[in-house]
């Protein structure tokens, strides 16, 4: 089992997935431990914030979806994945300027579903908010996005 803490070791090893929404929420990679845990660091930035000044829950939710993900795809290879529930607890709130460390850890891995957990700390170590999460491998032809054409062709085969 490695470990790895340097990014470019990871991506030498393997494909690190890129997402719109992981990158929107500007995660830094701590640590990755093969098959095992995926840590991230998410700044509190103020478009994260509601009107106390601490980030909003969805976010929170957001940051713990995407870590889950990653690890789901740097241990299976596999892209197609898809959420299939997500629990989140909150424990206590994190402000704006700090940093979330979400550590996500995965409980069991079968052929469809994925079972990971979760933890979420603020800077100075008080739990913030813990997760669990089911993750479902699709196949690969029922994944991709159906282009036009594709849509229009099965339309006339119905009539």
């Amino acid at each position: 089992m490695e470990r790895y803490t340097d990014i470019e070791a990871l991506r030498a090893r393997f494909p690190i997935p890129t997402a719109n929404c992981k990158e929107t929420m500007q995660p830094e990679f701590v640590e990755y431990v093969e098959g095992e845990s995926l840590t991230y660091n998410y700044p509190v930035l103020e478009i994260y914030s509601n009107p106390r000044k601490s980030m909003q829950g969805g976010f929170i939710g957001a940051a713990f979806d995407n870590t889950f993900g990653g690890l789901v795809i740097l241990s299976t290879g596999r892209y197609e994945i898809a959420t299939v529930d997500l629990c989140v607890s909150y424990h206590c709130p994190i402000f704006e300027n700090d940093v979330m460390m979400v550590r996500v850890n995965m409980k069991s891995l079968g052929k469809t579903i994925a079972y990971l957990t979760g933890e979420a700390f603020d800077s100075r170590g008080r739990l913030i908010a813990s997760a669990t999460t089911n993750i479902m491998l699709l196949e690969k032809e029922n994944f991709h996005k159906k282009t036009i054409e594709e849509n229009n062709q099965d339309e006339s085969v119905k009539r």
